[in-house]
């Protein structure tokens, strides 16, 4: 079995102090009830175990419990199902083997809330015609299991419900399942698959689930759910020798907000203010980084800027974008069908290079591309060049980095066409005296090209300063001239705007205004009427911090 390294070693009495400082996850009043008569939290079965804190998933049947193992020096995830008693389990392997043999074809293309009713409908049948009674707290205990197998994701449903997980990732038969925790990032749960039939079985119910086949002769899945959760799978031993393997990226109903940005550190309110007058003056810009440094997240969060009439067309290979904006077309990849031609393409494959070809017919103000990697970067950068405002993620860490990607295979863009890029943001995965962080580390601007010297012009614009955890304005910004130029204002009346806004990012962060409707409100408001929506938040920003 592979062990994760061990957080730290540590005595007694200073986990207790850890303990201590570790700041809570904070949940919402009407969830604090940590057990009842459903799902009862039981105690710790193994002396070495200490329990960090237990906060509801999905009240009243499913909790979440973070251990700490002393002996092992890491921590450990528990999910808290309802507890079946021997009576309990035999009744819902008899009503599954009858759902087996009910089950109708329609059950496909039923909603999750009409397969919840029909389901409801046939354990009270199952009952009513076998003249069994039992209590109302077994009733809901048996429901819950045989929804969960039926609707959601079975033994792994309850860790997709949670909020604070990121990712789910299971190695192989009777490994423990990992999962990346907002707040404890990567641990162990005590949940895992002990043979390949359980685990085949499950891959095969995740491939239906994105509408794909999986299969010895085909044997790697890469969809995405129903519900939008990115889904990555192996089927057996044929290319994974430990046995199915599956990871998937929950997908986010809540979109990231620009106020997340703040509250996590990953920006400062005037970093957000800057992105905001980039969005709505359509300058370009890329969002790079390492692989899970939130790049996605703050595109999504900075896209939620783009004025409310704009015309927005997104393509990703997987969902992940999500915007509250009505004139928007999202748009995703499509596998293909049968062995690749000559093209290099299956028949009735759809892949990001066409997605970016068609965007460009339908006259859009703002194109979201969620990843480039491929030859459509060449044809996005054609875009950005005639005016077309674009927003894309990559994987590099620096501007160097970046440029080499560009202008080498399969990209091939040439250096002189970077120039169309207005801004780049540096995103980083940091680490901040005992835990990971995600922080942008720059936001420079691509403000010219050297002929002579065939290299870009760049101007940092804002800085992370890593041993004050702080980020920085560094003085001069070309798309504060930009505007001044446009708009004819003086440096003064440029400084009083940006201002406005940043005290209107302040204002959501005091009052802790995560919630994307209530933002996308305020921001719709300032396009209306930016002096009047600036002064009543103001007011309101002096009211809150008296």
């Amino acid at each position: 079995m592979t062990k994760i390294a061990p957080l730290k070693k540590v005595n007694a009495a200073i986990f207790q102090n850890i303990v201590k400082e570790k700041v809570k996850i904070k949940i919402p009043k009407y969830m604090v009830k940590k057990s009842g008569e459903i799902t009862p939290i039981p105690p710790l079965d193994n002396p070495n175990y200490e329990e960090v804190e237990t906060y509801p998933v999905y009240p009243p049947y499913v909790y979440a419990r973070i251990i700490y193992n002393k002996e092992e020096y890491e921590w450990l995830y528990q999910l808290i199902e309802p507890p079946l008693s021997e009576e309990e389990e035999n009744l819902i392997y008899e009503i599954k083997d009858m759902l087996e043999r009910t089950l109708t074809y329609s059950w496909q293309v039923m909603s999750n809330r009409d397969k919840e009713q029909y389901l409801i409908e046939s354990v009270e049948s199952f009952l009513r015609s076998r003249d069994i009674h039992i209590d109302r707290i077994s009733k809901q205990r048996i429901l819950y299991y045989i929804t969960r197998d039926y609707v959601g994701y079975q033994k792994i449903d309850g860790l997709l419900k949670d909020e604070y997980i990121e990712d789910i990732s299971c190695d192989g038969v009777g490994i423990p399942l990992y999962i990346y925790h907002k707040k404890y990032q990567s641990i162990k749960t005590l949940l895992k698959y002990n043979d390949d039939d359980e685990l085949n079985s499950f891959v095969v119910y995740l491939s239906q689930k994105c509408g794909r086949q999986i299969s010895v002769a085909e044997p790697i899945l890469d969809g995405t759910s129903k519900e939008g959760h990115r889904i990555q799978a192996t089927y057996g031993r044929e290319v994974t020798t430990r046995g199915a393997t599956f990871t998937i990226r929950r997908y986010k109903e809540r979109p990231f907000t620009p106020t997340e940005l703040v509250l996590y550190g990953s920006a400062s309110p005037e970093m957000v203010a800057y992105l905001w007058l980039m969005v709505e003056q359509g300058e370009s810009a890329i969002v790079i980084g390492g692989p899970a440094s939130g790049k996605t997240s703050t595109l999504n969060a900075f896209a939620m800027f783009i004025p409310p009439a704009a015309k927005i067309v997104s393509m990703e290979d997987t969902r992940e974008i999500n915007l509250p904006h009505q004139n928007w077309i999202p748009g995703t990849t499509r596998s293909g069908t049968g062995e690749k031609g000559i093209t290099g393409k299956a028949a009735g494959e759809i892949d990001m290079y066409d997605l970016v070809r068609a965007a460009l017919r339908q006259r859009p103000n703002y194109i979201i591309v969620g990843e480039v990697r491929g030859k459509e970067t060449y044809t996005m950068f054609q875009a950005m060049a005639t005016g077309h405002t674009t927003y894309s993620t990559m994987h590099a860490d620096s501007i160097i980095s970046m440029i080499h990607r560009l202008e080498n295979p399969p990209i091939n863009c040439p250096r002189i066409l970077m120039t169309a890029l207005n801004d780049v943001i540096i995103q980083k995965s940091v680490r901040i005296k005992d835990e990971i962080a995600r922080r942008i580390t720059q936001i420079v601007e691509i403000v010219g090209f050297e002929p002579e010297t065939n290299e870009l012009i760049t101007n940092v614009v804002f800085e992370w300063d890593s041993d004050r955890d702080k980020h920085r304005y560094k003085g001069h910004s070309y798309l504060f001239d930009k505007i001044m130029t446009m708009k004819n204002l003086t440096h003064d009346e440029m400084m009083e705007e940006f201002e406005r806004r940043a005290d209107i990012i302040r204002y959501w962060v005091r009052k802790n205004m995560t919630d994307y409707r209530e933002l996308w409100h305020t921001i719709s408001d300032y396009y209306k009427d930016p002096l009047g929506t600036a002064e009543k938040i103001r007011k309101e920003l002096q009211e809150v911090t008296k």
